[in-house]
């Protein structure tokens, strides 16, 4: 049901092979497991091709790696935790590192929620996808988020449940059933029966549906599978009875004769979300199923009424001739000259005779649009239908449930399929002398999703609910600001939610399909009734929870009668047991423990696009029948489109399959799924140029990890999605560096290593205090960022911290600790250990919701407090699924002093590295010395402090430091870094210094553009009476600051010129 606009509906032939490709999947991932594993054994036993010294040194060094099977994981049995490796292979595989670890969750029951628990509840229900669904990457972005959420408050001590749940989708179900048959046994629906064919798709729901849900379990989603339910199993489908009838009951549903849009290939009415539209700019030929030649659409057709007593004719325009058979009526605007004398009077109609009054009306006609004259036919247009309950018209159908012409329609058409009768009407009139031409005429076309068929308005009695009362209680949840029961994220869509609810109409629930909800109505009939039809008198129902509760209320409306019931033969709209969900998940309308503690769930998260179709719908019914709003937070996630901003399509081939993002594709293995779908060879070529384009190696295995945290990286985006494939690659290498990270840290503590209890920052190394107060400011900046539904921001404070503050700094300023056996050193090498494991272990519990995979196994290698829990007799760690508590913000660990010094030293060393990138490639990795020329007293004691850290960060043999330009070795080159620190590096002649002097003039022109401006903006009149303080404050320190640059600069300036004269 999630994601509706966007699933993509299997047939039942790629049911079949999709059940054969996951068994492939499983067999080509255990396979590439083993090459993986036998790979890295290779490694360990392939001939040396180094001098024997080496060898023996390197023989030493790896005196424990004995053989390759120290890197193999061992074989885990399903569902017990996985037995890891001795040692940790070289390189980041995702297919060895995501193995064992969901089965091994789901079967110790981490996801599990537990109703008499006394933690708070938090509760997310899975939008239901259709029975029918494959995985796509809407469905892949929903869980990305979802899971995130629900894995960050299990860690943070809550009752979390996450319910799984699956949609019967009646429509898509039932098409590719009907399909089925009709391949299989030449048979259609009608054929079998109903009670056979419903039989038919409970056989081949339990066969090959569900398959999206064990896929959600490759995606690492945390759901409390043992709460999974169907929308079609018993308890729901008990639910939606009773929902339907209380609903009754109250007068909220009744049945009405309306317009629907008609599906004529399904015979069945079909919702507004599950129509198309096409713009037809002009005269266009279109393939309409049942029809084989092509449709003309996008004519404008002009013919003639003759009027009643030779009055002359009145010409009307349509694009759908068809419908004149229906026509009652003929408006004229009531001012509109032309027509004033026949305001009154008739036209006759050229096949049946039958009379039509020129009615005037000015909500309906626009006198400047075609003729001014307007042919009404109430049972096949919205807007004449309205005009025809106006006006106390007839209503004719002139249409067959398929879409022939019926008796209405004449003896001349009747039995003709209506886009024929198009044509034959069409000779008819030229025949009649009345036709007066046609047009190009652009217009919208609505086409049914599911069967392709053109929608046609029909009236037809259905079955209705009344929303008035209930939008407005819906509304109110939202934009009451005073009393807020519910809040929609990203703000902007509660104006949407709002222009919705404000016109709603009411909802049409009735469906005239076998395969869902049957309604609970019985029609009753006596044996002296005249029009014997099902529904032909429309005070003749009986809703009831089933057929012995309705006999009874019968006999008590109709006592001492003989009667006989029938159960209305059409089913409910899949939106309606899909709009009970969240209450009948969990356990409504029974009163179960479920419902007390989980209900009202926490949020719902889902694409904007159904907002109004599923989530006000959830709203209303979970209010009126719930007695509270169903959810307190509305997140919409944005949709999903390729790298070039266009929407996801088969026939463009860019449709892209989680699945293969995460295990890997190759071309071929992209142009082949093509080659099993139902485009035709022009789409198939087309789409394969497309894959071509894109992916020309096709798709590297990425991994669940890699493409979870991209997807919900990309959130930060408004409404829609630009997925760049090389992004989620991206993340799959930066796996590789969280990998390394740990392997370095696991070289350094060693086997005996014993983590602490507590850590206390003041008395530690410099760069173990920053690092702990950056990872401090990390986990402050991502848990508000989750608190906000900001999953883009949380993202990057965790992906910012361990790349550019972990890896990137502190692991390579902390080696020199680890060098030589220096007594000195051993507090410091000590403390650094301490503290890289704390922020190993700490960062991983960090990313660990939106990295499960990867962040599981590397935290299990990690060594264990002597306090740690246990859980298992063989003494191993549990799951931070269970056990490991989401860190929050430590304030001791806070040290501005220490960031605001390491950004100047970050400052430094950046400088020197960009110094370094001036050299020519063969000399950038030479160390050479380095001079740093300080302003001021303070900057000076920062740079000597941290000698160690700069040189060892830039990589320079020695680091100077002074506050005399004139001390600047000859032979440099210089950077300037702020007002008060110049860093220069010994180039000896490698380096253009007349171009990094022309760098150096550019930059003082722009500090002096920028000086100007701003003192301008001081002097300028009126200035002191109209700034804050603080802000005047603020550009008289901005002013000094970019004076003293200027400063710097000149200096430079006057050492490149020295520079520049010495060579």
């Amino acid at each position: 049901m999630s994601e509706k606009m966007e699933t993509m509906e299997m047939s039942a032939e790629e049911l079949e092979k999709t059940k054969k490709k996951e068994e492939k999947v499983r067999e080509k991932e255990l396979k590439k497991q083993k090459a993986a594993m036998k790979k890295e054994a290779a490694k360990f036993q392939q001939p040396s091709t180094v001098s024997k010294k080496s060898e023996r040194k390197n023989q030493r060094k790896d005196a424990e790696e004995e053989n390759g099977d120290d890197y193999i994981d061992p074989q885990t049995s399903l569902g017990e935790k996985k037995l890891l490796s001795r040692m940790m292979a070289k390189q980041y595989n995702p297919s060895v590192v995501e193995a064992s670890w969901y089965a091994w969750w789901e079967k110790s029951g981490f996801f599990v929620a537990d109703a008499e628990s006394s933690k708070p509840p938090y509760v997310i229900v899975l939008p239901p996808p259709n029975v029918t669904g494959a995985l796509h990457i809407g469905h892949a972005l929903t869980s990305a988020i979802q899971d995130t959420i629900i894995r960050w408050r299990r860690m943070s001590g809550y009752n979390t449940l996450w319910v799984p749940g699956m949609d019967h989708a009646g429509i898509a179900t039932q098409v590719i059933v009907e399909k089925k048959v009709m391949r299989e046994r030449k048979l259609t629906r009608h054929d079998l029966g109903r009670e056979k064919f419903v039989s038919e798709v409970l056989k081949w729901k339990n066969e090959y549906g569900g398959t999206i849900l064990r896929q959600q379990r490759r995606l690492g989603s945390s759901l409390d599978w043992s709460r999974e339910c169907f929308t079609m199993d018993e308890k729901r489908c008990r639910a939606v009875t009773e929902a339907f009838v209380r609903l009754f009951k109250e007068g909220l549903i009744y049945r009405a004769l309306r317009l629907v849009n008609w599906d004529c290939v399904l015979r069945t009415a079909i919702s507004d979300i599950e129509v198309d539209y096409q713009d037809i700019k002009e005269r266009t030929l279109l393939k309409v199923p049942g029809y084989d030649k092509e449709v003309e659409f996008g004519v404008l057709t002009s013919f003639a009424y003759p009027l009643e007593g030779n009055l002359g004719e009145i010409v009307v325009a349509t694009t759908r001739v068809e419908t004149m058979l229906g026509d009652m009526a003929i408006a004229v605007h009531p001012k509109d000259s032309r027509y004033q004398h026949i305001h009154g009077k008739f036209a006759i109609h050229p096949f049946n005779g039958r009379k039509l009054p020129v009615v005037c009306d000015d909500i309906l006609v626009d006198p400047n649009f075609g003729t001014g004259a307007v042919k009404i036919t109430p049972a096949h247009d919205p807007n004449d239908f309205d005009f025809g309950k106006r006006r106390k018209l007839d209503f004719i159908n002139i249409f067959t449930d398929d879409g022939k012409i019926n008796g209405n329609g004449g003896p001349e058409f009747e039995g003709m399929p209506r886009f024929r009768a198009r044509e034959a009407i069409t000779k008819a009139l030229q025949d009649k002398g009345l036709y007066r031409g046609a047009k190009n005429n652009e217009m919208r076309l609505g086409v049914c999703s599911r069967s392709y068929d053109v929608v046609e308005p029909m009236i037809k009695p259905q079955w209705y609910v009344n929303c008035s009362s209930m939008a407005k209680e819906a509304l109110d949840a939202v934009m009451n600001e005073e009393n807020q029961r519910i809040e929609i994220i990203p703000k902007q869509y509660a104006s949407d939610w709002k222009r919705w609810l404000d016109n709603i109409h009411d909802w049409c629930v009735s469906r005239q399909l076998w395969w869902g909800h049957r309604i609970p109505a019985w029609y009753v009939s006596f044996e002296n009734d005249e029009l014997k039809e099902l529904g032909s008198y429309d005070d003749r129902w009986v809703v009831a929870r089933n057929e012995e509760e309705a006999r009874k209320e019968t006999s008590e409306r109709y006592p001492g009668k003989k009667f006989t019931i029938s159960q209305d033969p059409d089913v409910l709209d899949t939106w309606f047991s899909s709009g009970l969900f969240p209450l009948t998940v969990l356990g409504w309308p029974d009163e179960t423990e479920d419902l007390k503690v989980f209900y009202p769930t926490s949020v719902l998260e889902t694409g904007h696009d159904i907002l109004f179709f599923w989530v006000a719908r959830i709203v209303m019914l979970g209010k009126k029948l719930g007695g509270d709003v169903p959810f307190r937070k509305v997140y919409l996630h944005p949709m999903i489109r390729d790298a070039h901003g266009r929407k996801m399509s088969k026939s463009l081939g860019n449709v892209i399959d989680p699945l293969e993002v995460i295990n890997g594709i190759t071309l071929q293995g992209l142009h082949k799924r093509l080659e099993e779908g139902n485009l035709d060879q022009a789409e198939l070529k087309t789409s394969k140029a497309e894959q071509e384009k894109d992916f020309p190696n096709g798709i590297s295995e990425c991994g669940a990890d890699a493409l979870r945290f991209a997807l919900v990286s990309y959130t930060a985006q408004s409404d829609k999605i630009n997925l760049d494939i090389q992004r989620v690659v991206g993340y799959r290498q930066w796996c590789n560096k969280l990998w390394n990270a740990i392997r370095f840290a696991m070289s350094k503590l060693g086997d005996d290593y014993t983590p602490p209890t507590d850590v206390v920052p003041e008395i530690m190394p410099f760069c173990c205090q920053w690092i702990l107060s950056v990872l401090n400011k990390a986990i402050g900046e991502t848990v508000a960022s989750l608190e906000a539904y900001k999953f883009s921001d949380a993202a990057t404070a965790v992906y910012s911290w361990w790349q550019f503050k972990l890896c990137d700094v502190y692991i390579e300023v902390i080696k020199p600790y680890f060098v030589g056996s220096d007594s000195s050193a051993a507090s410091s090498k000590r403390f650094a250990r301490d503290v890289l494991w704390l922020c190993l272990e700490t960062g991983l519990r960090l990313l660990h919701p939106f990295m499960p995979f990867v962040t599981e196994e590397l935290w299990q290698r990690l060594p264990q407090p002597k306090d740690s829990v246990r859980k298992e007799s063989n003494d191993m760690r549990v799951s931070p699924c269970s056990e490991g508590a989401y860190q929050s913000p430590c304030f001791s660990w806070t040290n501005n002093k220490v960031e605001q010094d390491m950004d100047l030293i970050e400052s430094a060393v950046k400088a020197l590295r960009y110094l370094r990138s001036l050299m020519p490639a063969k000399e950038r990795h030479e160390r050479r010395p380095a001079f740093a020329l300080c302003q001021t007293d303070e900057v000076a004691e920062i740079i000597n402090c941290h000698e160690l850290e700069i040189r060892t960060l830039a990589n320079v043999s020695s680091l100077s430091v002074s506050s005399s330009v004139d001390d600047a070795p000859i032979g440099s080159t210089v950077s300037v870094v702020n007002e008060n620190l110049s860093i220069y590096l010994n180039v000896e002649g490698t380096i253009n210094a007349e171009a990094e002097r022309e760098k150096l003039r550019k930059k003082m022109e722009e500090i002096c553009k920028q000086q100007e401006t701003l003192s301008r903006t001081m002097n300028a009149s009126g200035y002191k009476e109209k700034v804050p303080p603080h802000i005047h404050e603020e550009n008289v320190a901005k002013l000094a600051s970019l004076m003293q640059e200027l400063v710097s600069f000149e200096k430079a300036s006057q050492h490149l010129e020295r520079e520049v004269a010495a060579q």
